[in-house]
């Protein structure tokens, strides 16, 4: 099974240099980008089954053994983020393919489209399923230089603009990403992460307090937490719809993923814990409070996308056991129904003419699909029981009760107040572009998404649901990975058998 874990990088990577080559045959490149989509899929389900059953999967790059070699380790956290992120980038591919069947005049150009896809893909994997700093940057880097083609696709003056602030912000964010890299190789000598787990406890308080923090800036841009979350509404808005969609989904998780694996494997019960609760908290009501001032909606699910990402960091705030297995259930609930959204925006775009809200109504008697498919991840989203959204809450929620103290129950409050103002925002969606009387953007005929567009979404809306229903089982996956989490030794040992040198 070790051979199997750097598939969903190498597969990918495979994939973006065939479609390259065969740019002028597009039937073939959608052919090959969909089948290393389902591989990667397919061997994310046995990673995760393996990792589950028998502990964490490793490899070592080139026979050469950790901790000087490169080390790609698909433990329960890693293979859980696997599956969800597979099975979002094939939805999303497949709208895609349908999406340039329709010939909108809004289609990423297909020969570089797919390459470029399947090199984002590729960036993702790797830095889920990285063993050392370093090759997380990489992963970082790989899937940052892929989205800067994906931002800027069809070269229209908002999307130039837009993404060169999206670039500028990448940029710096890895800088610092590098920079941490280099301060924590200064102080420990190694950037293997097994190996830091053993000798970041060896160093002074205030060095590991400046380690931490150093690595938190750098993550909490990614994430697009706030403070730092103020460039992330401006720039996916503008991009193509299966784009912003995949970004909504993936991008920002994987700075949350980071911030997990480094929080729990590198600074166990470090100082970082009040200041990450009031980061959750100001991000959880700044970012709702942004959502509910939008008329547009993909600027709307923007400020949603930022305002629910407090969630996880509430739950990675905690520490706990409980706090980290409801992070990390709203982890993969999030990356699903925030890129449903997005395609279901996508879709109401090419149903109306515009996303304005102010220019839009009555699709509720026009598109009753669309209303459907609308109306179950918006609910989700807003935490309506018995919705996986609604699951996750209740979960973090009882993991700041445990917790006791003033500034966790502040947390319970704020992540209470931001889920009634999300059911505000999605009714006031419902009401206006569902409800109220036909306003359609152009006096030009609606036109109907292609079957493979309203498709892939209803398989993503499906997966949310398959969320709700099988969350006990879910819940006790992702209570393991919070213990192996807390526990730091089944890691540490899948990666170093004979010990830390």
């Amino acid at each position: 099974m070790s051979r199997l874990v750097c598939l969903p990088v190498v597969v990918p990577l495979l994939g973006a240099a065939l479609t390259l080559m065969l740019a002028r045959r597009p039937r073939v490149q959608r052919a090959i980008s969909v089948s290393c989509l389902v591989t990667t899929l397919t061997v994310a389900v046995a990673l995760l089954v393996q990792a589950y059953r028998y502990g964490p999967v490793v490899t070592q790059i080139g026979g050469w053994p950790a901790p000087v070699g490169i080390v790609l380790i698909a433990d329960q956290l890693a293979a859980l983020m696997l599956v969800v992120s597979a099975a979002v980038t094939l939805c999303v591919l497949l709208y895609s393919i349908g999406q340039g069947q329709g010939d909108f005049g809004d289609v990423p150009p297909v020969t570089i489209y797919h390459p470029t896809y399947l090199v984002l893909t590729a960036g993702v994997t790797n830095a889920f399923l990285a063993g050392d700093l370093f090759n997380l940057f990489v992963g970082f880097e790989i899937l940052l230089a892929a989205s800067f083609v994906l931002i800027t696709l069809g070269g229209t003056e908002a999307r130039i603009r837009t993404g060169s602030t999206y670039v500028v912000v990448s940029i710096l964010s890895s800088m610092l990403f590098l920079a941490a890299v280099g301060l924590v190789y200064a102080a420990t000598g190694t950037v293997n992460l097994a190996q830091l787990a053993h000798r970041l406890d060896a160093l002074p308080a205030g060095v590991r307090l400046m380690l931490e923090l150093t690595l938190l800036l750098a993550f909490g841009i990614k994430a697009a937490v706030f403070p730092l979350s103020a460039w992330l509404p401006d720039s996916y808005p503008t991009a193509p719809a299966p784009v912003s969609a995949v970004f909504a989904g993936l991008l920002t998780k994987v700075g949350v993923y980071a911030i997990i694996r480094t929080e729990t494997l590198l600074f166990p019960g470090g100082h970082a814990g009040t200041l990450l609760l009031v980061v959750a908290g100001l991000t959880l009501i700044v970012g709702i409070l942004g959502a509910v001032a939008q008329s547009d909606l993909k600027r709307l699910f923007s400020f949603t996308l930022v305002s629910h990402i407090g969630y996880m960091i509430f739950g990675v705030a905690l520490g706990s056991v409980a706090g980290l297995t409801g992070a990390i259930f709203y982890v993969l609930h999030h990356i699903t129904i925030q890129t449903t959204l997005f395609l279901v925006v996508g879709l109401i775009q090419v149903r109306a003419g515009s996303t304005d809200l102010r220019r839009i109504g009555g699709l509720a008697r026009v598109a009753p699909v669309l209303a459907v498919i609308f109306f179950v991840p918006a609910m989700n989203l807003a935490g309506i029981p018995p919705f996986s959204g609604f699951l996750g809450k209740v979960s973090l929620f009882q993991a700041g009760v445990a917790a006791g103290g003033p500034l966790p129950g502040a947390l319970i409050a704020a992540g209470a107040l931001t889920s009634l103002l999300t059911l505000y925002v999605a009714s006031r969606v419902w009401n206006i572009a569902f409800w109220r009387a036909p306003q359609l953007a152009t006096e030009e005929p609606a036109v109907r998404p292609p079957g493979l567009m309203v498709g892939a979404t209803v398989a993503l809306v499906a997966l949310g649901l398959a969320m709700t229903v099988v969350a006990g089982p879910l819940f006790r996956v992702t209570a393991d990975a919070a213990v192996d989490l807390r526990q730091r030794t089944p890691y540490v040992r899948a990666v170093l058998p004979h010990g830390a040198p």
